[in-house]
């Protein structure tokens, strides 16, 4: 049975690099997204460039029974999983009293919901490899409340506690599990938040979707706890552990208060 790479949210940003980053590894892959069309496209580049297997399915992973449908499917075309890349997942901006709740509980399902369900249903197959890993997206968000970006940050702060609780949980398995946190990436994150008033400002500081990838599934390799990708990140992040939680928050919202106007 052969054995792959399985990562979500792969049509496009920073999982379609995941992709490729794996493919360039002689791994093969298995990519999941809403997208068709992005889908075959990047099945088309791998197995043109890469001398891999790239399988897709199309799928909406905010289902409340996605998960298990991702596992039936690798199941039924005996597709072995040792890689479980969590990347699918968006934000909601605005107030929170705002939002349509119907919104909200579905980027929920999604960001943490479909994540734990897949790590979960896909565990005994990782362990039965002699070295599987778990990464798991999250974001620089997690580590400080972050207003009108609300709901995100704290399905982000959810992922990043996990990852953690349950990378613990494994030690002494085969099952290496770690979080990356990216900050600002370009990718449509900024579109599909409703954040384009402040994408020239984003930018400045963005990095590259490639690079964040790349540096993911290096320090993935390495068995890392936590990947943050970029200086300026890890000096922010580590931060938010010295400076007053109400500086933190107050600094978070005047980032995002251009694009209220």
């Amino acid at each position: 049975m052969a054995e792959f790479a399985l990562i979500t949210g792969a049509s496009s940003g920073i999982g379609y690099y995941f992709a490729h980053e794996l493919a360039k590894r002689k791994l093969n892959v298995l990519i999941i997204a809403r997208s068709e069309d992005k889908l075959i496209k990047l099945r088309e580049e791998i197995s043109n460039q890469y001398t891999v297997q790239c399988h897709y399915l199309l799928k909406d992973l905010s289902h409340p029974d996605a998960a298990r449908e991702v596992y039936d499917w690798c199941a039924t075309n005996q597709y072995k999983v040792n890689i479980l890349i969590n990347n699918a997942g968006y934000g909601l901006f605005g107030y929170f009293e705002k939002q349509p709740i119907a919104e909200i509980n579905n980027m929920m399902n999604l960001n943490m919901n479909t994540l734990v369900a897949l790590c979960h249903v896909f565990l005994p197959m990782l362990k039965e490899n002699s070295k599987s890993y778990i990464l798991n997206v999250a974001s620089t968000a997690a580590y400080q409340a972050v207003p009108t970006l609300n709901t995100y940050a704290a399905t982000k702060a959810f992922v990043l506690l996990f990852t953690r609780g349950l990378r613990h949980e494994l030690k002494g398995t085969s099952v290496s599990v770690s979080c990356i946190s990216p900050g600002a990436t370009d990718t449509n994150f900024i579109q599909r938040a409703g954040l384009e008033a402040i994408k020239e400002k984003a930018d400045k500081f963005s990095m590259r979707a490639n690079e964040v990838a790349k540096i993911g599934i290096a320090q993935m390799f390495k068995g890392k706890a936590e990947i943050i990708p970029g200086l300026i990140n890890i000096i922010t992040s580590q931060l938010t552990q010295w400076v007053p939680k109400s500086l933190t928050e107050r600094i978070a919202a005047n980032i995002y208060k251009d694009a209220l106007k």
